[in-house]
Parts: C-alpha cells; sequence; structure tokens
C-alpha cells in the first residue's frame, strides 16, 4: 500500500579506508545530480572501512544540502548517550542534515572481539529498545535528568541534550519478525537491503510492522519505508537488471504496492549514481500522477454499509464493435455486509487496487495519445511501438494476479509482488472467491492477446500492409477491454481485501 511519504532518492557508500577523496567526491556527486541523502556502513571492527561519524562530518561539510546517515550505526560500539549527543552535534552544524540509521548489531562475535558487549540476538534486541528510548530522552530539551535501569543500559541522572536542529529520525534494520514488531512501536523508519530481504519478502515483513504498530496504537503510514537496493543498468529480466525505465517501473510499484518511499542505491560506481539520479525522476513523475489519479478517486461518494472505498465504474460508452470478453459470465462474489464496519487501515488495501489500476488507466491514455501523435506525423510508428511494448511490460508488472506462461514472455522484470500472494490467499481465505479469482486471471490472457494485437497493427502500419486506422481499432478494443477489467477487479475485489488483508 502507498503511505503516501514523500520521495527520497540516495546513495549506499563504500567508506573504503584506502582511497578517502574518491569516497568524498562519490558523496558531492551524490548532491551534484540531485539526490536527497548519502549513507555508509558503520563496521568500527572493520579497519578497511572509515570511521562512518568521522566520514559523514566530512561529508556534510563539504556538501550544502544533502542529508547524511548511517546505514545503519552499530548500536553495541556506540553507547547511546554519546550517540544521541553526535548526531544532535552534527545536526545542528548542519542545519538539521542527520537522520539516524541504527542497528541492533549484527556481528555479534567481531563486537565482543572489539570490547562490546557479548549479547545474544535477543539480548541485542532488548538493548537496542532501551537505547532508543535513551536517545530520545537525551534530545528532549525538558528539565531533570534522564533515568532509566535497564538490563543493558543504566542512565542515573545524566543530563538532556543538545536538542538536534530537527527531529531525527530513527531507521533501523530489521529482518526478523521481533526486530520487525520493535520497528512498528518504536521506529521512524524501516531501512532493509534488497540482498537480505528481496521485493516478495517485503509484504510479509511490513505486514508485522503495521500490525505491530496498530497494536502501540500507532498510525502505519507515519512510518517510512526505506530500501537499499543494488542492480544493473544492463541485461534483462529479475530486480533492476535492465535499462532506466526496467528500474522506474519497479521501484513505481515497490513505492504504490509496497509504500517504500526511500531508495538507497548501493554502487560506487559514477555514472550509477548518474543514471539513478534518472530513475528517480522518473519514479517521482509516475508516482505523482498515480497519486493525482487516486485523490479523484477518494473524493467519489461514500456508499452504504461503512464500507467508503469507492470502485471504479467502467466506461458508459464502448469504443469498439468487437467483443472478446462476455461480460454476463462474469462471477460475483459475497456481498458487502452493511452492518460490518472497517478500520482506515483496513481500507488501504482496497484502495492501493484501486491506485494501482488509475495509474493503468493514466497509460492507456498515453497509448492513445502515441496513436494521434503517429496519425499526425510527429512521431514515427516505430517510436511508437517502442512506448507501447515499454508499456506493455509496465502492465505485467502493475496488473494483480498470475499471469500464463505467453504474458511472461514479454516480462523483462520480475513478477509484480501481488502475484505471488495475493491471489492465492484470497482463495484459502474465502472460497466464495474463487470464481472470481478464476475469472479474473482468465481475463488476464485475453488482454494479453489484446495488447499483441496493438503491437501487431503498428508492426502492419510499418510494413505498410496496415493501416492508422487499424491501429485505431486495435487501441479502441484495448480500451474496451481494459477498462472493463479493471472495473470489474475493483467491484469484486476492494471489500474482500479490506476484509481479508493482503499478504
Amino acid at each position: 500500500m502507498d503511505y503516501g511519504h514523500e520521495l527520497v532518492f540516495g546513495t549506499f557508500l563504500t567508506p573504503a579506508v584506502d582511497n578517502p577523496d574518491r569516497v568524498i567526491a562519490l558523496a558531492q556527486l551524490t548532491e551534484q545530480v540531485g539526490l536527497d541523502l548519502v549513507s555508509f556502513q558503520d563496521h568500527p571492527y572493520q579497519p578497511r572501512l572509515m570511521d562512518a561519524w568521522t566520514l559523514l562530518s566530512v561529508v556534510a561539510a563539504q556538501t550544502q544540502r544533502i542529508k547524511v546517515t548511517t546505514n545503519v550505526a552499530n548500536l553495541p560500539l556506540r553507547q547511546p548517550v554519546v550517540l544521541a549527543r553526535s548526531v544532535a552535534t552534527l545536526d545542528l552544524i548542519t542545519g538539521g542534515r542527520v537522520e539516524l540509521g541504527l542497528g541492533a548489531g549484527g556481528f555479534l562475535d567481531a563486537v565482543a572481539a572489539n570490547g562490546g558487549p557479548r549479547l545474544t540476538a535477543g539480548q541485542s534486541i532488548t538493548a537496542l529498545e532501551e537505547a532508543i528510548a535513551i536517545m530520545r530522552e537525551v534530545w528532549t530539551p525538558t528539565c531533570g535528568g534522564i533515568r532509566l535501569d535497564g538490563k543493558h543500559y543504566t542512565v542515573a541522572g545524566a543530563k538532556r541534550g543538545p536538542a538536534p536542529a530537527h527531529d531525527v529520525s530513527i531507521w533501523l534494520g530489521a529482518y526478523k519478525p521481533r526486530m520487525l514488531a520493535l520497528t512498528g512501536r518504536l521506529a521512524d523508519g524501516w531501512l532493509p537491503s534488497s540482498g537480505y530481504a528481496g521485493p516478495d519478502q517485503l509484504a510479509a515483513m511490513n505486514k508485522i510492522i503495521d500490525e505491530a504498530a496498530v497494536e502501540a496504537g500507532r498510525d502505519p503510514a507515519a512510518i517510512r519505508r526505506l530500501y537499499n537496493v543494488g542492480g544493473q543498468f544492463s541485461g534483462g529480466g529479475g530486480f533492476l537488471q535492465g535499462p532506466e525505465e526496467l528500474w522506474i517501473d519497479q521501484l513505481t510499484e515497490l513505492t504504490l504496492g509496497e509504500g517504500i518511499s526511500t531508495y538507497i542505491l548501493a554502487s560506487d560506481n559514477p555514472d550509477d549514481i548518474r543514471r539513478f539520479a534518472e530513475v528517480a525522476a522518473g519514479v517521482r513523475e509516475a508516482v505523482e500522477a498515480a497519486r493525482s489519479g487516486a485523490a479523484v478517486v477518494q473524493a467519489a461518494p461514500v456508499p452504504a454499509g461503512g464500507f467508503s472505498v469507492v470502485p471504479t465504474p467502467p466506461p458508459a460508452v464502448r469504443r469498439s464493435a468487437v467483443e472478446v470478453l462476455d461480460e454476463s459470465e462474469r462471477p460475483t462474489g459475497p456481498a458487502v455486509d452493511p452492518s460490518r464496519t472497517y478500520t482506515p487501515y483496513q481500507l488501504q488495501s482496497g484502495q492501493h487496487l484501486i491506485d494501482v489500476h488509475d495509474h493503468l488507466r493514466a497509460e492507456l491514455e498515453q497509448v492513445r495519445d502515441l496513436v494521434e501523435q503517429v496519425a499526425a506525423g510527429t512521431l514515427g510508428v516505430g517510436a511508437a511501438r517502442s512506448h507501447i511494448n515499454t508499456m506493455t511490460m509496465r502492465q505485467n508488472n502493475w496488473t494483480l494476479g498470475t499471469y500464463c506462461e505467453s504474458y511472461c514472455r514479454l516480462v523483462t522484470t520480475h513478477h509484480s509482488l501481488e502475484d505471488a500472494s495475493m491471489f492465492p490467499h484470497l482463495r484459502r481465505a474465502d472460497p466464495a472467491l474463487v470464481p472470481v479469482v478464476d475469472r479474473l486471471q482468465e481475463e488476464h490472457k485475453v488482454i494479453h492477446d489484446v495488447l499483441e494485437g496493438v503491437d501487431k497493427a503498428l508492426v502492419a502500419l510499418v510494413d505498410g500492409s496496415g493501416s492508422i486506422d487499424g491501429l485505431r481499432s486495435a487501441v479502441d478494443l484495448l480500451d474496451d477491454t481494459l477498462l472493463s477489467h479493471l472495473s470489474y477487479e475493483e467491484r469484486e475485489l476492494v471489500e474482500p481485501l479490506a476484509r481479508l488483508g493482503v499478504l
């Protein structure tokens, strides 16, 4: 689901001790290309890496705008009162450009070998919870000393301050259930890495964070979702393995699908950093378009029965005389219980489906605009075909469901996150939805055929065997088929998604 946070993009640079000037230059490049954040790992027991806090201070002094953060700070070797004062001091010096990525200290033996406490994994989580409480007390400029008699940290009357220049966010690197729950209860953000938590794992992890937040009386949307990512701007298929367009599609999907709003590129290649800045601009544009469409839907009238997510109706007028879907045979799911109530958190799942579909509707308008540009002679057919093929692949990422093998031929990206879990989950959770889910999957195949028909019409226009009218007819059929399908899917699934949730 989309939590609505402003998008942030940054870099995760290796603080290699053998070339400090290059590391600082890459941080400056991060700012120069328009990115928002630069981060460094913190492994004080590793002599081949520069000390994170010393490096952050130098980078902050040699940049003007960009924020700096640890990714993530090693708590067992950073005493929490001292760490809090280090953060606040640098934040004051930079005018509010510091955030705190924080970890429990994953390499426990290395910590102990360097004079830190020898903790078990469970003890390190308890210590982290105590440390967060202490640091926030340090940053709170109220009277009285700080007192905490914890299992791992005892603070007996420590003075408060200094207060940072802005409300510093604490972002936790978390993967296991207990750490994820701690993130939901206490943290300002969640900061995993794609190498340890792949895109297909994010939904289940987000669910733990959200449930813990709700149980603690917090709004899950208050917790920023960050993601350290790595990839290549070449090749085809897989997560972030391809050109900028593929990166834009996949990161847009994660933003609207899993609520990720901060992407941090793990690369020391200056060309990658420059290209990532282009990706950032593309993702911002795509997400803004999707969110703008969502705002229109949310302003619609609220129906009876306490369910306030309004499915988008199909167009009143058909464009094509051809009908490839028999809409009269579409099964329906259970009726909405008028006495049932839903929390705003539950309603977000159904609203997310509409948000995703609004993005598809906007892209369909782009297809039609491309066709008219070809008809007017302002765009070549080859260029139009390239644009539409890109949208075809994006369609596979955005539409919810499991795709047939023939459709997967068109896909150079990973399967949509929802494809792997949502439909199977709905089948298991409510058998009455099985006919609806089966029908939706059948319609995905029909949509694939219609999309191929658009491509064939473009090819025919290029080789002279077709005409612009033939292309218009193919797009008209796509318009009718896709918009009808999206409306049907919303009509049948927005309420079950709220009622049953999404895995």
